[in-house]
């Protein structure tokens, strides 16, 4: 039972392999695409070159703090198991990241030359490409977890991981959220608005800054998130497991389930094929629809092979907490697409307000990020309540893992997004004929709404994760001979919770400006290679692309430190001066409102994107009209909202919950 997921991670990242070589067989082009593209990777590659060696300096002190703080108690987490943990967490982390970003930025070129050949080869390449993410992401995840779990044979040296791919996470969301939204906030305020040329015109000085952003955030930044979210929820479930019923099965459940939806995700990817009505969405939906039916199986097979060493849930009650996990999956996908695809009213409502002013723009599309957030709420609450109901606080755990399991096929869909954005701006920038780009933009369109969708998914099951690894803080302190008081009427508590529900609020303040100033840095660049630059409006001289990629990547290295320590600090801080109690308050009330300052902002970024390539596809006096310019101001507010502080909020919270179970047993 315990090989069983260690073989189907290796199996994953084998498929990843083939997937690869398929895509390299495919033709890339000639001429300018080859050199635009290569310009991306270039780039793409000297910032994480950058950004990995910024994190490698504070990943080297945070080891050398773990292996060398003395092992005095015997439930401590710290010593040379605890910080090798770490630095498998941190680098399966980075590494999924990578990889994922390189393929992205090879396989953007190939579908630009599919797409000569018609929507049907374009989508199925750049699926291909996202799928290498999705299924390395959950491989790499899965096969750390169980392979250093077989190795240590103990729980606790976990903990460590999760910190190490949480701790890459928040660089990796953080530090390509910045550098993306700068990037495309800097391109589109003087090129769109200003010059009033099209999006990836070759002319704007920060076409290929923006291009290489796609790569960085959307796919590096992405994968390190859900590698941390399914590693920690893992994780959690395994702990909270292993606390409530020591010795026992299900502790290598979650691993379990795990390894089965990995499998059904792998056959769910072949049905992912374009029909007659060429339905993108309903494409994607239907290799999602086959991995959760076929997960759903795989899990009553499996739960009905352990033993269940308690009397106060049964077998069944377990296969259906599970099942929970994927209908809220389900409800998320659904949930966000209403909110954030161009087929529905919200976004249809942002447009039609841009009719009035760049304020009306704003002011809905405010409204539209809060009402968001709504749905989500009562789903996330309904599956708490019922998995609860039917197997306790081991219900949750599974609920979130099952939830999780989901997440190859879930990033190959959204690491699909970045690849035709990419592959429609080099289309642009190589002056390809409008059938190529009419291609590219159909697929680009789903892909917004597909980046939207994982970052729901990703921000629900990063507020069910950080409740599980709460419960595992708790039941650690319980263990203890002190009695604590976790009641309402407990002020470190009230204390706590006020503290906690600050962070989300001060660690996203943090965020977007860190893309203001860095967008103004850009602004300035585009500006002066507009000014000095003769014969660049007319087409007659080049832009210097490289200096705005270069001010770019500084300014997003820099900006990145402080908002990342931020969580870390918060925790050693309350933990030792306030206590644990406060401390758990601080953990809860970081969830309670992260969840609600990250749906609001990655749904309502998302629509008012939407919002500006509705009337860009011809509505409401299409491009160049006063409502596209008001949408293209919305969308530049809505950019950082959506790819920098919503998205690095989940890590951030998770970051929390898994430090302060880190110094647990030096707060007892």
């Amino acid at each position: 039972m315990s090989y069983f997921p260690i073989i189907v991670s290796v199996f994953s990242l084998l498929f990843t392999y083939f997937l690869i070589r398929e895509i390299q067989r495919k033709p890339s082009g000639e001429g300018k695409q080859i050199g635009i593209s290569a310009a991306i990777k270039e780039g793409a590659k000297s910032y994480l070159a950058r950004q990995y060696k910024t994190i490698a300096l504070v990943g080297t002190v945070l080891f050398i703090i773990l292996w060398a703080i003395p092992n005095s108690k015997p439930d401590s987490n710290f010593g040379f198991k605890t910080a090798v943990g770490f630095l498998v967490g941190a680098l399966a982390s980075g590494l999924s990241g990578y990889i994922g970003m390189m393929v992205s930025t090879s396989v953007n070129v190939k579908v630009t030359e599919a797409a000569k050949k018609g929507l049907k080869e374009a989508f199925s390449l750049s699926f291909k490409g996202g799928s290498v993410t999705g299924f390395l992401v959950v491989g790499l995840a899965l096969l750390a977890v169980s392979g250093f779990y077989y190795l240590t044979k103990d729980l606790k040296y976990l903990v460590a991981l999760g910190f190490g791919g949480s701790l890459i996470s928040v660089f990796a969301r953080l530090g390509g959220g910045i550098y993306t939204k700068a990037a495309d906030v800097g391109a589109d305020l003087v090129g769109k608005v200003e010059k009033g040329i099209p999006e990836d015109d070759p002319r704007n000085p920060a076409v290929i800054a923006d291009q290489v952003g796609d790569n960085v955030g959307d796919c590096a930044g992405m994968a390190a998130d859900l590698f941390e979210t399914y590693a920690v929820t893992a994780i959690a479930a395994m702990i909270l497991g292993n606390l409530l019923f020591p010795n026992s099965q299900l502790a290598l459940l979650p691993l379990i389930l795990g390894a089965i939806s990995i499998l059904s995700s792998i056959i769910g990817t072949f049905f992912v094929r374009l029909g007659k009505s060429q339905n993108i969405m309903g494409a994607l939906y239907k290799g999602l629809i086959v991995s959760a039916i076929l997960a759903a199986v795989g899990f009553y097979f499996a739960i009905n092979q352990i033993t269940i060493p308690d009397a106060s849930f049964t077998k069944i009650n377990l296969y259906f907490a599970a099942i929970i996990g994927l209908l809220i999956t389900a409800g998320m996908v659904l949930i966000t697409e209403y909110f954030t695809s161009r087929k529905y009213q919200p976004v249809k409502s942002i447009a039609q307000a841009s009719e009035s002013g760049h304020a009306t723009n704003i002011i809905t599309g405010l409204a539209v990020g809060m009402k968001s957030t709504a749905l989500p709420a009562i789903l996330i609450s309904l599956g708490i309540l019922v998995s609860y109901n039917l197997a306790g606080l081991y219900g949750i755990a599974i609920s979130t893992m099952s939830m999780l399991s989901l997440a190859g096929i879930i990033v190959a869909i959204d690491a699909y997004g970045p690849i035709t954005d990419n592959a429609g701006g080099i289309a642009e920038m190589s002056g390809l004929p409008d059938e190529v780009r009419e291609v590219t933009d159909a697929l680009d369109a789903v892909g917004n709404t597909t980046k939207a969708v994982t970052k729901g998914y990703a921000i629900a099951s990063a507020g069910l994760a950080a409740l599980v690894l709460f419960s595992s803080y708790t039941q650690d302190l319980l263990k203890s001979e002190r009695n604590f008081d976790f009641g309402l009427n407990n002020p470190k508590i009230i204390a706590g919770l006020l503290i906690g529900g600050l962070l989300p609020y001060l660690f996203g303040s943090y965020a977007m400006s860190a893309v203001g100033r860095a967008a103004s840095k850009v602004v300035d660049e585009v500006r002066r290679q507009f000014k000095e630059i003769k014969g660049l409006m007319e087409g007659e001289a080049k832009p210097e692309y490289g200096k705005s990629v270069d001010i770019v990547a500084k300014a997003a290295i820099k900006e990145m430190l402080l908002p990342t320590l931020l969580p870390i600090l918060t925790v050693i801080l309350v933990g030792f001066v306030l206590g644990p109690e406060a401390l758990g308050g601080v953990l809860i009330g970081s969830i309670i409102t992260g969840l609600f300052v990250a749906i609001s902002m990655t749904s309502g970024g998302a629509a008012w994107d939407n919002a500006k390539k509705y009337i860009e596809a011809g509505n409401l006096g299409g491009k160049g009209s006063f409502a596209h310019q008001a949408a293209v101001t919305g969308d530049t507010v809505g950019d950082p909202y959506k790819d920098t502080a919503g998205p690095a909020i989940n890590p951030m919270i998770k970051v929390l919950n898994i430090v302060a179970l880190l110094i647990v047993s030096f707060l007892i």
